[in-house]
Formats: structure tokens, C-alpha cells, sequence
């Protein structure tokens, strides 16, 4: 059985240290270490990752939670003043994707970069990020699936049960899931990175990389496994974000799965051209 020990993680007279911040934090911290030293591994500039970090990051995170709160909008139309309590949880992963690769493409864009070469690079550790980060819901007692009594399963104190579902205590750890998932999709991904690129076959050039044929297959790889994954994680949960009567997660998810599926088509017939 899995039982949280609380949202925070240390106390200093009036200030708290949430779980949740520390190791969202952390997971930033991973995924930047693994693509700086895979660019290095491949002979690519580190210096655009450097450079691009901090807009990227900023642009993930508020897109995570105006994302979360956009789908929460009559929650918080009544709570303003929670819209910018991110520590409490309301990170939502689809968000953060969406206007980190914005901000990312618009950098790319302006300083001439290959955009598919440098996401092939980053995106194991946007993974690696995210199965980290899952754990930031089981401190926070968020992000949990329907009731089990499966000898893992997760207790959930009362204040934190959804409405319907009070008179349970054990719920499926979907944080879990995804979290082992997106650990799998990690080692996958480095598997596909030694396949796709067994050694250094660029030099350095910081701002002009050409794409090459190989440009593309981890980032398209990474939406297909993901996406795959989640969509059916996100049936088990309780606290879907919906849009209508669908689970929003899953629509996105159905999109991206599309969108990687065909890229790698179209990877598959380039490289063989």
C-alpha cells in the first residue's frame, strides 16, 4: 500500500517548501543536464540549449497552468487569488508541451536552427522530467485513479477524495502508471537516440545546423509512446480535465499519437530515399 506523507516537504517558521516544487524543479534540472551532454555526445553546440533553457521553462510552466486553469475556468472565476498557487498542484503536461515547443520553435526559427535536430536531443529528458515529476501528485494526493483494493494500492485521505467517491480510501496510483511508463519510454528513447546516432558525426556550429535525415525519429517516437500511454492511463483517473463529455488528455493524446505516427512514416520514407 502507498500512502503520501504530506505536500511538504520541509517547514521554516512561516515557509513551506512544497514536495511538488522540489521536485518539478528537479526534473528541469535532469532534463537539462541529459540534453547538454547528449549534444555533447553528438558533436552538436551546447550553447542553444543554454541559451533557449530559461524561455523554454517559462513558457512551459505557464503554459501548464493557464492550461489547467482554462479547463478549471468556473473554479477559479470564484477563486482568483489560487490561480497562482502552483505549489498546491494544477501543472498540466499537454500545456506544458504546447507553449514550451512554441517558445522552443520560435527560437529555433529566429536564430536558424535545425528544430527537429536539437528536439531529437532534448526530448529523452523531457521524459525522464516527467516521470519525475508524477511523483510531485502522490505528495500532493492528486492525479489518482478510480478505487482498487490491488496490493498496490494508493490510500487517500478523505479531504482529498473526489465528490462520488468518499466512502472509498484506496485508489489506483495513476501517478504511478505513468511515472514507470514514461521511465520505459526514457530507456526506449536512449536506445533509439544509439541506434539513430552510434557516434559523433557533426562539428560544432552553434547557430546554422542543416537537418540532416535522421532529424526527427526520437521526437516523433516520443509523441507516438507518450501519448499511447497516456490515453489509457487517463480513463482510470478521476480528476480529468474534460472538454464537453470527452477527456481532454485523451484528445490531445489521439492528436499527438497522429502526429507521431505520421512523422515517422515520413522519417521512415525519407531515410530510405
Amino acid at each position: 500500500m502507498l500512502q503520501s506523507p504530506g505536500p511538504i516537504a520541509l517547514q521554516i517558521g512561516p515557509i513551506s517548501i512544497h514536495w511538488y516544487g522540489v521536485i518539478i524543479g528537479a526534473g528541469i534540472l535532469l532534463c537539462y543536464w541529459y540534453a547538454m551532454h547528449e549534444a555533447k555526445r553528438r558533436g552538436l553546440s551546447e550553447k542553444p540549449i543554454d541559451d533557449m533553457a530559461f524561455w523554454v521553462i517559462l513558457a512551459g510552466v505557464i503554459g501548464a497552468r493557464l492550461y489547467y486553469v482554462l479547463f478549471n475556468i468556473s473554479y477559479y472565476a470564484a477563486n482568483p487569488t489560487e490561480i497562482l498557487q502552483i505549489w498546491k498542484g494544477g501543472l498540466a503536461i499537454h500545456g506544458a508541451l504546447l507553449f514550451g515547443a512554441a517558445a522552443y520553435f520560435l527560437y529555433c526559427a529566429r536564430h536558424k536552427l535545425s528544430a527537429f535536430l536539437y528536439a531529437d536531443v532534448i526530448i529523452p529528458g523531457i521524459l525522464l522530467a516527467q516521470a519525475l515529476g508524477r511523483w510531485g501528485n502522490f505528495f500532493n494526493n492528486e492525479a489518482f485513479g478510480t478505487p482498487t483494493n490491488l496490493s498496490w494500492k494508493l490510500f487517500i485521505p478523505e479531504a482529498n477524495r473526489p465528490e462520488g467517491f468518499t466512502d472509498f480510501a484506496y485508489f489506483h496510483p495513476t501517478f504511478l502508471y505513468e511515472s514507470l511508463w514514461n521511465l520505459l519510454g526514457f530507456f526506449l528513447l536512449i536506445f533509439l537516440s544509439r541506434k539513430f546516432f552510434p557516434r559523433t558525426t557533426l562539428h560544432h556550429t552553434p547557430y546554422k545546423l542543416q537537418a540532416t535525415h535522421s532529424s526527427g525519429p526520437i521526437l516523433f517516437s516520443y509523441l507516438v509512446f507518450y501519448s499511447f500511454g497516456r490515453f489509457f492511463i487517463e480513463s482510470l483517473r478521476t480528476d480529468s480535465l474534460y472538454l464537453g463529455p470527452l477527456r481532454i488528455a485523451q484528445v490531445v493524446s489521439v492528436i499527438l499519437f497522429l502526429i507521431g505516427f505520421f512523422g515517422l512514416l515520413f522519417f521512415r520514407r525519407k531515410s530510405t530515399i
